[in-house]
């Protein structure tokens, strides 16, 4: 019996594509102070977002809030609580998959109806 290319190509095509986008390894998605030193990741969990308002206590108005802690993506440094973090982003990178210290994966999508995913499965970082 004949294999027709026609179906083979394509089929062989997807496959590929799958394969490389699917398998890549998530990076560090760590909770670091001002200096970039990790810290315990619940420090992060629930602050407000950089570059909102707060109230000035000193006086009338607002004042742009800066956090103390945020998280820090990609790079070099690892996990442990101390260590320094470097040649990530304080800002996710489209199309990343992101995993903490607590194995929780989260990550961007590219285009949809959603510009990001989280997923709370404790999966390990070597899959």
């Amino acid at each position: 019996m004949k294999r027709s290319a026609k179906v083979t190509a394509p089929l062989l095509a997807s496959v590929a594509l799958a394969i490389t986008t699917g398998c890549r390894k998530p990076e560090m998605q760590r909770c670091v102070d001002e200096n970039n030193k990790v810290v315990d990741d619940k420090l992060c969990a629930n602050q407000p977002q950089a570059g909102g308002q707060t109230q000035n206590l000193n006086g009338p108005g607002y004042v742009p809030y800066i956090p103390l802690y945020h998280y820090y993506y990609g790079g070099w440094g690892g996990y442990g609580l101390g260590t320094l973090a470097g040649g990530g982003s304080t800002t996710p990178a489209e199309g990343h998959s992101y995993i903490n210290s607590s194995g929780v994966r989260t990550g961007t999508v590219r285009g949809g109806f959603g510009r990001s995913m989280s997923s709370g499965g404790s999966s390990g970082a070597g899959e």
